[in-house]
């Protein structure tokens, strides 16, 4: 497991001048530098942050080792690099699986790095983000836990878009109040990531977003040319598949290369004790 000796800054090895330079605290600046992000429009910006192998594995869908940690090797300075996006946002949005993969976890800042918690609480004012971050569980059955600490904690505005099925499934747990279920309609037997922003910025007024999962979620958003950014951690592992062993990459339920290759632009690339930072612009 990574301690907070292991905190070491990162090292820059490629950086865009492209952006607001952001408000970060001594400590963030010492341990990521300078991190800038475009001024947002009345679009929601949408950015996604993963942790791969070197082979593409982003889950190792193995009961107990599902989630991101395996990949990274419990690394700290991911940890603080998720930290640090989550704190710029004002959305998380994941999928029922990534809930199922970690169902303590609450997705703020200081859940995921907590020697920084004062650090991103400090940068969030800055920034002027004084309402609690708003996490979205999408699900198109409504077959989630509501006694999971993102729905029980107080830690966050929790909402869950599903379907009207599935809202009817979730009523039976008697939500709390402090839950907002939207049902919206589905296509292709898939909850549509224009419906699940629809329903977001009903929601709030932010509108710049992190989508931290599932795989074929993200898909989804990829589809339909909805992602702004894409931040990559690459951990110097190798992981391996065989066939169907369930192993989930980056994107999954779409296929874009050959007729309609999805082509990013590297902006920004860090190394780390292990791993490699890399942070990429889609059209």
């Amino acid at each position: 497991m990574a301690k907070s000796a292991d905190l070491k800054p990162l090292q820059l090895l490629l950086a865009s001048k492209r952006g607001r330079l952001l408000p970060l605290s001594p400590r963030l600046t010492r341990l990521y530098g300078t991190f800038r992000m475009p001024s947002t429009g009345p679009r929601p910006q949408i950015i996604s942050n993963f942790v791969s192998t070197m082979d593409g594995v982003v889950s190792l869908q193995t009961k107990g080792h599902a989630a991101g940690g395996d990949i990274s090797g419990f690394s700290i300075q991911d940890r603080m690099v998720m930290g640090l996006l989550r704190a710029v946002v004002d959305v998380v949005i994941v999928g029922s699986g990534t809930l199922a993969a970690d169902r303590r976890h609450v997705w703020t800042p200081q859940d995921i790095c907590p020697p920084l918690a004062s650090d991103y609480l400090r940068l969030r004012g800055a920034m002027s983000k004084h309402d609690a971050l708003l996490n979205v569980v999408v699900t198109a059955s409504g077959d989630i836990d509501l006694r999971s600490p993102v729905f029980t904690s107080g830690q966050v505005r929790a909402m869950i878009v599903t379907t009207a099925a599935g809202a009817r499934r979730l009523a039976k747990q008697r939500p709390p109040d402090s839950v907002e279920i939207r049902a919206v309609r589905r296509a292709a037997g898939e909850i549509e990531p224009q419906a699940i922003i629809d329903a977001v910025m009903r929601a709030q007024s932010g509108n710049r977003i992190l989508v931290e999962g599932g795989p074929h979620l993200l898909g989804s958003f990829y589809g339909e040319g909805l992602v702004n950014e894409q931040f990559l951690t690459l951990a110097p592992q190798i992981a391996g598949r065989v066939a169907d062993d369930g192993r989930l990459s980056l994107v999954m339920g779409r296929t874009f290369a050959p007729r309609a290759p999805l082509w990013g632009t590297l902006t920004d690339a860090r190394r780390g004790r292990r791993l490699l930072f890399l942070r990429y612009s889609f059209p």
